[in-house]
């Protein structure tokens, strides 16, 4: 009489014991990511979305996404450019959301929250009226140069644009970052 084999070949043990692996890599590594850039991201999400919890909102999603991701990232060195295009994206999937419903252009200033108000110094008011008044574009490659601390490359690639656009955009964005902030004065 024949010995009864196993429902599964040896391949699958492996595979489960490789899937376990890499779960728990994964663990590992976003949670690790989450507590040195977490405070960046909903600090970047703020400037370019102006809702404190929906900045949270979009950035733990960033991270979710980037867990569910991470057997199909090619490397570890990835996963932060990951979440940061995630984050920048989630923030214009919020404005596009919030004119659709508002029926307003999506460079329109949202006023800010009673706390967000008292938080912040009258100069950071004023640095953060003149960056909701510029265009989205341009608020958000001032956001992620130095609220982030970019580079033009990093920024490229996170905006899906090219390096010479990032230039003229942060140079015209503090142009008229200057111009409001001067007129106010």
């Amino acid at each position: 009489m024949r010995e009864k084999q196993p429902e599964h070949g040896p391949g699958v043990m492996s595979y489960v014991h490789t899937e376990f692996a890499v779960r728990q890599d994964a663990d590992e590594a976003v949670a690790a990511l989450y507590r040195s850039h977490a405070g960046n991201m909903v600090r970047l999400a703020i400037v370019i979305i102006r809702d404190p919890a929906m900045a949270e909102d979009v950035v733990q999603e960033a991270f979710c996404g980037l867990y569910r991701r991470w057997p199909r990232l090619s490397g570890p060195d990835k996963a932060l450019p990951y979440v940061r295009m995630s984050v920048l994206n989630g923030c214009r999937t919020v404005l596009r959301h919030r004119a659709r419903r508002a029926g307003t252009p999506m460079a329109e200033a949202v006023a800010p929250s009673a706390e967000t108000d008292a938080l912040a110094g009258e100069e950071h008011r004023a640095v953060l009226a003149g960056l909701r008044d510029l265009p989205p574009r341009q608020r958000e490659a001032i956001a992620l140069r130095f609220l982030a601390g970019l580079d033009d490359a990093e920024i490229a690639e996170t905006m899906g644009i090219s390096r010479g656009t990032v230039k003229s955009t942060i140079s015209r964005g503090l142009a008229a970052l200057a111009t409001n902030l001067g007129a106010e004065r």
